[in-house]
C-alpha cells in the first residue's frame, strides 16, 4: 500500500454500507472480500497518518535536550 494513501468520503460510506448490509442480510463472499480490503486500507491510512503526525513532534526532556520522536522511535528508547 501507498504510504501517502488517503481514504476518500466514498470509501467510507462504502465500508459503513457494508457493514450495515452485513447486519441486515448479510454479504456475498465478494462483498466480504471488497469490505475486507477496504477496511484493510482505511487502517493503513489511519495508521499512516498517525505515524506522519508523530514525526513531527518534539518533546523537552528536564534536561532541556529536544528529542524528536521520529528519532526517539529509531533508539528504541
Amino acid at each position: 500500500m501507498s504510504e501517502n494513501l488517503i481514504v476518500s468520503k466514498e470509501t467510507i460510506d462504502r465500508i459503513n454500507e457494508l457493514y450495515r448490509k452485513s447486519q441486515n442480510e448479510g454479504l456475498t463472499e465478494a462483498e466480504k472480500e471488497e469490505q475486507q480490503k477496504l477496511r484493510t486500507a482505511y487502517v493503513q491510512a489511519m495508521h499512516n497518518s498517525l505515524r506522519g503526525t508523530l514525526n513531527n513532534i518534539s518533546i523537552q526532556n528536564p534536561d532541556g535536550t529536544i528529542v524528536n520522536l521520529k528519532d526517539k522511535d529509531k533508539t528504541g528508547k
